[in-house]
């Protein structure tokens, strides 16, 4: 058993099964941060049960993002201890800067938003949601600074050779403001707020076909499906101004996602296919020149193919092709459903479509398979570099690590992380189905009292 492979594997799968929930914490950190806010422009009581519903399902999210994020820690020193020494001063910075400036912001505040109703002003607790969504916005910048330098480092020269090797930093603005950090995190923040906002559409949603809270769930899924709709446009700008920023540091990667062999002008845009990787080619559906038009402007412009890459720099084109394109589609079948939404709710008619509901109930799953295989995308497409054309992710894993040992860690983390899951959507499941039950939302309800404020 190759202990390499199996270390990549146990990281895959640990940082993914972590990427569920910080998505989650950071797009309803902005959901709520928007509910009070109309709460404290209304006083209408309604979206203060909003508030506290939604709160109570952040601190799900926030609780497992903790317990699960802390195996990644241990692992930089169990598994990529020659990766650890060898980006120490840099992620050092970085990560201090998140647990400083994220986390104990975000936790500092997180009791006072979920038990401060009743023992501060409305405007105090106003502030410390405020802070708790900040902390958690804090937490993904610091964590995207960092996985953004090993995409495009910059600001740091390296000292020393062969083992004792290490990247030091010569100017920490230019290290957290590398090329790509810009890009990545409005791509990634969007990303977080489209897991939230569809969250809130799909638990809405699931009220309306269960004809239950039927006040808070007209409110939730009416600022679910205007805040989703402003975010998917904002994607769509911001994937493009990300793969322009791919096509322009990463060529190879960019050539992977678009399965391009040969460096050619006109180039073409794949739509969907499959990578023959005996022949070398791209089977599927493609536009003529439209790669070339989107990267560059100009149809004839020039597009660098894989034919460009020495073989051993090349990464995995199947996967990196694959992941790419499903991001692409999750998109699709997000903007589509907003769209279906916010027909059937304009004309009415929303709690009558029961295929409409499910397709919406369904919908929460549409944004965590994007931000997974985005990720997939990224981090596959670097290889087969750890810090890209700095660190070879083979020069980055522990010495001594035996096959057997990391294959029986990755075992016993799967088996915790189910019973993690199981636990998270059995608590999840009982929050929903228990609903906003308070006198003020069983007011609203019996007197079926319903009033559209600005947003």
């Amino acid at each position: 058993m190759d202990p390499i492979f199996l270390s990549r594997l146990q990281f895959s799968l640990t940082s993914m099964f972590h990427y569920l929930y910080p998505p989650l914490s950071i797009g309803l950190g902005l959901m709520l941060v928007i509910i009070e806010g109309i709460y404290l422009k209304t006083k209408n009581p309604l979206y203060k049960e909003m508030a506290k519903f939604w709160a109570g399902v952040f601190s799900l999210t926030f609780a497992l993002g903790v317990a699960t994020g802390l195996v990644q820690v241990f692992g930089f020193g169990t598994n990529w201890a020659g990766y650890s020494r060898y980006v120490g001063d840099v992620f050092g910075s970085a990560l201090g800067a998140e647990g400083v400036f994220a986390f104990f912001l975000e936790s500092g505040f997180l009791g006072i938003m979920l038990f401060g109703w009743n023992r501060v002003s409305a405007k105090m607790h106003y502030f410390a949601t405020c802070m708790v969504a900040l902390g958690a916005h804090f937490s993904s910048i610091w964590i995207v600074v960092a996985n953004s330098w090993m995409q495009t480092p910059a600001g740091n020269t390296v000292v020393g050779e062969g083992s004792h090797a290490k990247a030091v930093i010569t100017d920490f603005w230019q290290m957290v403001f590398n090329p790509s950090f810009l890009d990545r995190i409005s791509h990634v923040v969007l990303g977080c707020w489209l897991a939230g906002s569809f969250l809130v559409l799909s638990i809405s949603a699931y009220y309306y076909l269960r004809k239950k809270h039927l006040a808070f769930a007209k409110e939730s899924l009416r600022i679910g499906l205007v805040i989703s709709s402003v975010i998917l446009v904002l994607q769509l700008a911001s994937g493009h101004s990300s793969a322009r920023g791919v096509a322009f540091h990463q060529p190879e990667k960019l050539a992977a996602m678009e399965g391009l062999y040969q460096t050619q002008s006109n180039a073409p845009l794949s739509i969907i296919g499959w990578i023959d990787t005996e022949t070398q080619t791209l089977k599927g559906l493609k536009i003529p020149s439209a790669l070339s038009y989107f990267i560059y402007g100009e149809a004839d412009r020039t597009v660098t193919g894989l034919d460009s890459v020495p073989i051993d720099e090349r990464p995995p084109v199947q996967i990196v092709y694959q992941s790419f394109h499903i991001m692409i589609w999750m998109w699709c079948l997000m903007a589509l459903t907003v769209l279906l939404g916010f027909i059937f709710w304009k004309t009415d008619t929303l709690l009558h479509s029961k295929w409409t509901l499910r397709v919406m109930i369904a919908s929460v799953a549409f944004p965590q398979i994007a931000n997974q295989v985005g990720w997939v995308t990224a981090e596959v497409g670097r290889q087969p570099w750890i810090v890209y054309k700095l660190l070879r992710t083979s020069d980055g894993i522990s010495r001594n690590l035996v096959g057997a040992e990391v294959a029986w860690s990755i075992t016993m983390l799967f088996l915790i992380y189910t019973l993690l899951a199981v636990l998270f959507f059995y608590l999840l499941d009982r929050k929903i189905k228990h609903g906003p039950v308070a006198e003020e939302a069983k007011a609203f309800e019996a007197a079926e009292v319903y009033r559209k404020p600005t947003i």
